[in-house]
């Protein structure tokens, strides 16, 4: 259920991609609260002396696969917090393995109870609780039902690339725009930034779609689709150059020592924004979706 201020001043935006140090903490105890009653049971089962069936998790056993994943051990030093990329690895790693307990025959001897596993639920419940820590702290990364970690795209994008189908009638355009969306909601920056090298190929693509004899009649077919009206065709036409301009000055598709990279998130966000509006509205227009 929300808390009472989500419920009542509505959530704030998700747009932090590196995870304050608190969070980082928070989360980290809360898989350390999750081995400690036995959700890891399934995959590193502590077996009852008696031979009677799992009755927790081995910890000892799951910080050795920590180890062999080269992934951040809770266990180990909490005094460090894991870095933000640290914990979201972490955080994939948790969710593969971890499971509901159920509580089944209570063994007084060791008085410990013998457990059964539910590992949709205990997926289910784990996502949900990291999912509420996101959103309540705006962090932009979502928890997947696969288990994968992926970045929330900007409010003004995350409706139009939610519904971005494409079915452009050319195989090749359809993946290079699959490509950029992809790699724009990638947790990693690095990979984020290659989304503009996809898209702006997409957009080299694009202007060939058309029938003519090159690619500037081709172009000039797709914006006299876009708008029968002359001052928005004649709009769609200068971002069209402009959009190229940038493409052939910033270190997008070209890596010549005279070109400028793009290093800040927000200006890749930006440039993706502006380029993926760009070629919407003429696959919309010309009825190749988008």
């Amino acid at each position: 259920m929300p808390y009472f201020t989500d419920r009542n001043q509505g959530p704030i935006a998700r747009t932090e991609t590196e995870i304050p140090e608190p969070v980082r903490r928070g989360i980290v105890s809360l898989i350390i609260s999750r081995a400690t009653d036995g959700s890891f049971g399934l995959a590193f089962p502590y077996q009852c002396p008696d031979g009677e069936g799992v009755a927790g998790a081995d910890t000892n056993n799951l910080r050795d696969v920590l180890a062999a994943h080269r992934l951040y051990d809770p266990f180990e030093n909490r005094s460090a917090p894991p870095s933000t990329f640290e914990l979201l690895d972490l955080i994939e790693f948790s969710y593969d393995k971890i499971a509901k307990p159920i509580q089944g025959r209570y063994h007084p001897f060791y008085r410990h109870h013998h457990l059964s596993f539910d590992q949709a639920e205990g997926r289910a419940a784990f996502r949900s609780e990291i999912d509420t820590i996101f959103a309540r702290n705006g962090i932009a990364f979502d928890l997947q039902e696969t288990g994968e970690i992926e970045r929330l795209a900007p409010p003004v994008l995350a409706e139009a690339l939610a519904e971005a189908s494409f079915h452009t009638g050319d195989t090749i355009l359809d993946q290079l725009l699959e490509k950029a969306k992809t790699k724009f909601l990638n947790r990693d920056p690095v990979v984020r930034r290659e989304s503009l090298e996809a898209l702006w190929d997409a957009f080299e693509r694009l202007k060939t779609i058309e029938p003519g004899r090159d690619k500037r009649e081709s172009m000039g077919t797709l914006l006299a689709k876009a708008s029968a009206q002359p001052e928005l065709k004649a709009l769609l036409e200068r971002e069209a150059q402009t959009l190229t301009d940038i493409g052939n000055s910033f270190m997008i598709r070209h890596t010549e020592i005279n070109k400028t990279p793009i290093v800040d998130d927000e200006h890749v966000d930006y440039l993706f924004h502006r380029l993926f509006a760009e070629i919407r509205v003429l696959l919309k227009k010309s009825g190749r979706g988008g």
